[in-house]
């Protein structure tokens, strides 16, 4: 690579970075003015994340060494298959959540459009890091802005939910911490790929702190992607916080579910000798739990926003049961419903946000209401989203969980995962029914004044479902390319020698 293309790897981080340094400097400067550098800046993302993509399909890894200093003792980013599949997915949903916010969201608090790049400055950067340092620096920046996204406007319930979504971080961050202290003492480095050799070679007199360290992180990844049991603060935080927030939080469970693949992977594979496959027994029976969790925490929530809180956590149990299969097939099942989960749940809750003002004081409760201005409209694409969401044909979720059964054929999991995968799926069509029915056929006349509807509530919430029909649409090269990001991170070697160097 020359030129610009060498920097190819950092620009994502870059670009947000930038951005909202620019626009903490411009804090007074017009609306117009901040709107647009945001706009702009989150656009300029996704064509930098297709580059990636592009770059990365033929299964290279596109290392950048910070300061040119090499691995393991310098910083640097890696930009694999995997990375740029998580970078795609990222910059798609914050450029339609930022677009939906500009219609009045971003003005209800100070500095939305700063705390927004910072989010993906930490949310691209966690993608991309080659080293579980700065994985918790990442961490901890994006986590940071979004208690200021989370609180962003105020309001009881915002403030209760934030409380608990930053004590209960925070205790994340301190563990994360402790286990990334106790590998560094144990194995002296923290580069990702060079703990993966490292870690092959630890002695059985060290065997012990390594895997205290290495479930110490799994509790931390646990935490951030809503595995159960530490599921409980995210209904509350997302059910609360304003629509594109809660549509760009939609990634921030995939965040832990990333790392999760990508370090037990890595470090913990099958390759990393006395701690190999440290996972093995524990993720599939709490994937499994979690999606018959949020499935039933759905199918009994009392409003909207809160049902999609749920099946958000639904969705990361079916997600990391894929990943727990620990195949290609199995991990390509994962990856291609990832970016689908993803757009679904967005879409949903940009669209519960205009049904949520036209419903007046009864807002998303499941009650009886007045007939919402523009029904049809959001009725038709509610019963998209939600078939999306239920993973029924013909659109990409039904395509993700036949890949995912298809995929459990030959595991001892076999009949615990079709069993739940399916009875769950059954309980997401009848929640989602009732929900559409109550929200749109129980209505009744009223006196009641109600806000007419615009193409701007709606617009971004369809370009998510129309991306999502694109998915199933291009299926085979999307699966395909999910395959290959699955054989990649089953042979690790790739990525160690591109960081590290091919040894001989």
């Amino acid at each position: 690579m020359n030129g610009l293309a060498m920097h190819l790897p950092i620009l994502p981080v870059l670009l947000p970075l930038l951005a909202g340094i620019v626009l903490l400097m411009l804090r007074n400067a017009p609306l117009a003015l901040q709107r647009g550098i945001s706009l702009a800046a989150a656009a300029a993302l996704v064509p930098l994340a297709f580059a990636l993509l592009a770059s990365a399909a033929n299964g290279s890894q596109l290392v950048y060494r910070l300061g040119n200093w090499d691995a393991p003792f310098g910083i640097v980013l890696v930009a694999d298959r995997l990375a740029a599949w998580m970078l795609m997915a990222t910059a798609l949903v914050a450029l339609f959540a930022l677009l939906h916010a500009l219609r009045g969201d971003d003005v209800k608090g100070r500095h939305f459009h700063v705390l927004y790049q910072l989010q993906l400055f930490g949310l691209n950067g966690a993608f991309l890091t080659g080293d579980l340092f700065n994985l918790f620096v990442f961490f901890e920046i994006l986590l940071l802005a979004s208690y200021g996204l989370l609180l962003h406007g105020g309001g009881r319930l915002r403030v209760k939910a934030g409380l608990h979504f930053v004590v209960i971080n925070l205790v994340g961050s301190t563990l994360f911490l402790f286990a990334v202290g106790t590998l560094y003492g144990v194995v002296g480095t923290l580069n990702m790929a060079d703990l993966a050799v490292k870690l092959a070679r630890t002695v059985p007199g060290n065997l012990a702190l390594v895997e205290a360290a290495g479930l110490l992180l799994f509790g931390v990844f646990a935490l951030k992607a809503a595995l159960l049991p530490l599921h409980l603060w995210l209904p509350a935080a997302y059910a609360h916080t304003s629509a594109p927030v809660a549509a760009l939080f939609a990634i921030m469970t995939k965040v832990g579910a990333y790392s999760i693949l990508r370090v037990y992977s890595l470090m913990f594979g099958a390759d990393a000798g006395a701690v190999a496959n440290l996972l093995a027994g524990w993720l599939m029976p709490l994937a499994l739990v979690t999606l018959a969790v949020g499935m039933l925490g759905a199918v009994a929530a009392t409003a909207l926003r809160q049902q999609i809180a749920y099946l958000v956590i639904a969705s990361v149990g079916t997600l990391l049961a894929a990943f727990a299969l620990d195949s290609v097939d199995g991990i390509a099942a994962g990856l291609y419903y990832l970016p689908h989960t993803t757009l679904a749940a967005a879409a949903i809750f940009l669209l519960a946000d205009p049904i949520t003002r036209a419903r007046g004081e009864r807002a998303d409760r499941f009650e009886a209401g007045p007939a919402i201005p523009g029904a049809a409209v959001l009725g038709g694409l509610f019963f998209v989203a939600a078939i999306a969401l239920a993973g029924l044909p013909p659109l990409s979720g039904f395509l993700g969980k036949f890949m995912l059964l298809r995929a459990a054929l030959g595991s001892p999991w076999l009949e615990w995962l079709w069993s739940v995968v399916l009875v769950a799926g059954l309980v997401g069509v009848i929640a989602l029914a009732r929900s559409g029915s109550l929200l749109f056929y129980r209505t009744h006349s009223t006196t009641e004044s109600l806000p007419a509807l615009r193409a701007a509530d709606w617009l971004p919430a369809a370009g998510l479902l129309l991306l999502g029909l694109g998915m199933a649409i291009w299926a085979g090269p999307v699966s395909d390319y999910a395959t290959a990001t699955a054989a990649q991170l089953l042979h690790p070697q790739a990525y160690i020698d591109a960081v590290l160097g091919a040894r001989p």
